[in-house]
């Protein structure tokens, strides 16, 4: 039995949820989603809560169930709240800025880097911290990877992209050997 798969999901007040066939459209105030699901699992909504359970009981639909529950939780909260991920630049010289929809960064290469920006997701840039919001958690942790990937922090001097609260282990660089007279 799935723990995660057994919980309801609310659908707050100011967000819509339909579904047709295996495909679940979710509306509200920050954009709009939909997914198609594995036709294993039963969606259901009753008095403004969604339920999710297997139609099969086997291994494979036990594992799909919390999946897709916790799938659906995060579209429904996406279309409401919305997810962000932050991110840090760290390094002489080193910055972004918003282009059009897409993010340019410098970030010591002979040339500018710039992300391209997925449909309903935005970049924001205030000093050395990058926003990358959207209500689409997928899109937005893939992005926000993306450009962490760019320039990773090393870890002597800690340059480089990481999130906001990251923290890089560093290591001790050369250390001179003085000899004794």
């Amino acid at each position: 039995m799935s723990r995660i798969g057994r919980k309801p999901i609310l659908i707050p007040g100011d967000a819509e949820v339909k579904i047709e066939g295996n495909v679940i459209i979710a509306k509200g105030p920050k954009g709009e989603l939909s997914k198609e699901f594995r036709p294993e699992i039963t969606i259901e909504i009753k008095e403004s809560r969604i339920f999710v359970s297997p139609r099969i009981e086997n291994k494979q639909t036990r594992a799909l169930w919390g999946l897709t529950r916790a799938l659906i939780s995060n579209m429904v909260k996406g279309v409401t709240e919305g997810f962000e991920k932050k991110l840090e630049i760290e390094g002489l010289g080193f910055k972004a800025q918003v282009t059009g929809n897409d993010l340019e960064l410098f970030i010591g290469f002979s040339h500018s880097v710039k992300v391209r920006a997925p449909e309903n997701v935005k970049f924001t840039v205030e000093k050395n911290i990058i926003t990358v919001s959207g209500p689409d958690l997928e899109k937005v942790s893939q992005i926000a990877a993306k450009i962490r990937k760019t320039k990773p922090a090393e870890p002597y001097k800690g340059k480089g992209i990481k999130y906001l609260g990251e923290v890089i282990r560093r290591k001790v660089g050369k250390k001179v050997v003085t000899t004794a007279v």
